[in-house]
């Protein structure tokens, strides 16, 4: 295995497990719609483009044929969608809403009525993470030549993927950017939901 595929897989499961496991240590002191965020954007990134991806079901090609063997063989097909969705839902997702409540002065109220500022950081975060993603950790199976699947929250698909720019002659194309140009507004709009729904949950009996 080379230097670089040795670093994909160890970023790769650090990034999938380390935030399940504050979640599951720190549970008793984040705030009961956390776990709900975390889990629903882990099925939301899984199904809007992670398994698509993996498997190339509309028009594309799976990720085993797309990457080195030595990553075949300590990333299988079968699990790669499930720790690259772990991983987005856990170090993308609720690390940025936890940047941007850190940025807002440590505000909760940003999670329950739309904050444009806290919007635009939990934004540059996903994109931002997804340009370095797709230019140093992920840029061999994402390079020219190599097919992604249509997905829904990739709707452009395969069909009209223009390179939108290139740095070291690695290239970033639009296919991949939009599920994170879409994603956070999902996100931050689930949040909102969810904390006054919870906010409304009426107080239980003391009867």
């Amino acid at each position: 295995m080379l230097s670089e595929e040795l670093r994909v897989v160890v970023i790769v499961y650090l990034a999938a497990i380390a935030p399940l496991v504050v979640l599951l240590a720190g549970k008793k002191h984040l705030p009961d719609w956390v776990p709900m965020i975390y889990f629903g954007s882990v099925l939301g990134c899984a199904v809007g483009w992670e398994l698509w991806f993996n498997y190339g079901w509309l028009d594309g090609e799976p990720v085993d044929a797309r990457r080195a063997m030595a990553l075949n063989i300590w990333l299988p097909k079968p699990i790669n969608w499930l720790m690259n969705s772990l991983a987005d839902g856990g170090a993308i997702c609720l690390g940025g809403l936890w940047l941007m409540w850190l940025v807002t002065g440590k505000d909760s109220a940003v999670f329950k009525s739309w904050h444009w500022g806290a919007f635009g950081v939990l934004l540059v975060w996903c994109v931002g993470q997804n340009l370095v993603v797709e230019l140093f950790l992920y840029h061999d199976q994402l390079a020219n030549g190599k097919v992604l699947s249509w997905a829904p929250l990739a709707p452009s698909g395969p069909y009209f993927n223009p390179t939108l720019f290139e740095l070291n002659e690695r290239s970033v194309r639009l296919q991949t950017q939009i599920p994170w140009l879409v994603f956070p507004f999902l996100l931050y709009q689930a949040v909102i939901l969810t904390t006054r729904k919870m906010t409304l949950k009426p107080l239980p009996s003391l009867d």
